[in-house]
């Protein structure tokens, strides 16, 4: 293997050269304590940074084994390794400089959940470190500027390095207290389950964010607090005893005025599938994690698609067993988003009325008698959401501010004064009574089929260069083909987003077959990822830094909104 002196002399020879020379740096390099990768160097100053990965063994990083030998405490360690590598990385970030993207250095900007991603990884036998980040390699116009280059590879990455992955060079205690965390969060989600809960938010959890577009908590804002009736208290592995609001699985609904914090306590729940950083206000608000929240997606692509639990008898004839359309309406929509997420094994329901299609969620009694139930082919979610419970253990929590109807098949109503919940279930179940019940069909329904057989992948897509292109967090593009996710709204990171359009390719190219059905397409891939990390899915001389891992929920719903399959 060439050392760090044969890449200096290298760059010293290419200086003042043209940009293309930069490509002879490919290849590793040993410096003191790692190794240096220069796995793709980029065309030109102007293009995207060229990509580079640290190999640091676990005998010299020096990490105990007990903080990364089970999989939620690696990914919480990996977690914040990439924090404080990033944060020192911005203190050198464009202090070399030159023409376009040079100077630049940057590794994954984590959010306020813990992700795993491909920006690093631990081995979980050995500790060692894999590190895969960018860097702008530096230039004068389009001339090699080698000794700004030499300045970060000799002087500012050697600096980073030390500082972030040597444990005996980190703050331990703020080491210890990730993991403790860790471990604590993965307790609570044990519990779910056997205290027969599907979600827990903590007392003094701070649940209102600092603005629309700030995912950090607010200042002043108004904490949590378990109403009597729901209130848990689970004795923590580090933290002790901690009470919150148990949601007892079943049917639960949330009311109250406008701005008191209904749809923000929905959204807390939403986002409870992942863990959360120290500190962010919802570290201990922990939801079922294979939650789905629900909603109406006017324009939608539908493929093959069992709604007949919502569907039937339409005036055109037309099949809803097998049902397909381009531009699927609201209630449609959700329809196939509520059988494509059973699809997906989820256990948990998260609605709120706000962004549901009214005709879909109910039908009142006075509409009932006036157009007869023969007459409509929906099948409102009110008289399905008891059975979906019962028959397939599947949980819902509602959010409605404007009808009571769900009052009558509620297990438990909260209802949330200035962001404090209250539990009324007693006297909203009395005063409902004064109002027609609705009525639900003796008769079962059918199960869902869930069979659904995916086309296989074009030939196009195995003859030519398949462009990739992310679009934040709404959509990822293959091609001219482009995936709508605005509105899987559990997808946290677009880092998420560019991983399904890895995922969707890979499967394309290497799954589908015209014989496997969506949901084992879906449990392949995860077990490839599980077996050989998300790096499996790329197709590449080179492990991508910016994919951070999806849920098996996203993962059906990037292959269920793409139009081509």
């Amino acid at each position: 293997m060439k050392t760090s002196d044969d890449l200096r002399s290298l760059l010293e020879r290419i200086d003042h050269k043209g940009y293309p020379a930069y490509k002879d740096t490919r290849g590793s390099y040993r410096f003191g304590g790692y190794t240096l990768h220069i796995d793709h160097v980029q065309g030109d100053p102007f293009a995207s940074p060229s990509k580079v990965s640290l190999s640091i063994p676990g005998i010299k990083a020096g990490f105990p084994l007990e903080l990364f030998d089970q999989p939620h405490k690696r990914t919480a360690l990996q977690d914040y390794l990439t924090r404080v590598f990033g944060k020192k990385l911005e203190s050198y970030n464009f202090k070399a400089k030159g023409s376009g993207k040079s100077g630049l250095i940057s590794v994954s900007r984590c959010g306020q959940e813990i992700l795993e991603r491909t920006a690093l990884s631990i081995h979980p036998e050995s500790g060692d470190i894999s590190v895969h980040f960018e860097i702008g390699f530096p230039a004068r116009g389009r001339t090699i500027a080698a000794f700004e280059l030499i300045k970060i590879l000799f002087d500012f990455l050697p600096d980073c390095v030390l500082s972030s992955f040597y444990y005996k060079k980190l703050n331990v205690g703020a080491v210890e207290d990730v993991i403790s965390l860790a471990e604590d969060q993965k307790y609570i989600r044990d519990q779910l389950p056997k205290l027969n809960l599907c979600a827990f938010v903590a007392d003094g959890s701070v649940l209102p964010r600092e603005s629309g577009v700030s995912p950090r908590p607010m200042r002043q804002a108004v904490a949590f607090h378990s109403p009597d009736s729901l209130k848990v208290t689970l004795n923590l592995p580090h933290h002790g005893p901690l009470s919150g609001m148990g949601i007892p699985k079943g049917i639960t609904l949330i009311v109250g005025g406008g701005y008191h914090g209904k749809s923000t306590l929905l959204k807390a729940l939403e986002l409870g599938v992942y863990n959360h950083i120290r500190n962010d206000g919802r570290e201990y608000v922990i939801t079922d994690d294979t939650a789905v929240k629900l909603r109406a997606e006017d324009g939608r692509s539908i493929k093959n698609t069992d709604i007949s639990l919502f569907i039937n008898n339409l005036p055109n004839g037309k099949d809803t067993v097998s049902f397909s359309t381009e531009d699927a309406s609201g209630s449609t929509s959700q329809a196939a988003n509520v059988i494509e997420s059973m699809e997906a094994g989820t256990s948990l329901f998260l609605i709120d009325e706000d962004t549901s299609a009214t005709n879909f969620m109910i039908r009142d009694e006075l509409m009932q008698r006036v157009v007869h139930r023969d007459h409509e082919p929906i099948t409102p979610f009110i008289e399905r959401v008891r059975g979906l419970y019962e028959d397939h253990g599947i949980s819902s929590v509602i959010v409605a501010g404007s009808s009571g109807a769900y009052f009558q098949v509620a297990d438990h109503i909260l209802q949330m004064d200035r962001y404090v919940p209250r539990e009324i279930t007693d006297f909203a179940k009395e005063e409902s009574k004064a109002f027609p019940p609705v009525t639900i069909p003796k008769e079962k329904p059918d199960s869902p089929s869930f069979h659904r057989v995916v086309n296989p992948s074009r030939p196009s897509l195995k003859n030519s260069r398949n462009k990739l292109k992310t679009l934040g967090k709404d959509a990822f593009q293959i091609n001219k083909e482009t995936v709508d996710l605005r509105y899987a709204e559990q997808i946290c990171d677009s880092e998420q987003t560019t991983a399904l359009a890895y995922a969707l390719l890979y499967a394309q190219l290497h799954l589908i077959d015209g014989r496997k059905d969506l949901r084992q397409i879906a449990e392949e891939l995860l077990a490839l990822i599980d077996a050989k990390g998300l790096a499996a899915i790329l197709d590449s001389g080179y492990v991508r830094s910016n994919l951070a891992m999806p849920r098996r929920q996203e993962i059906h719903a990037a292959f269920n909104r793409c139009r081509k399959l």
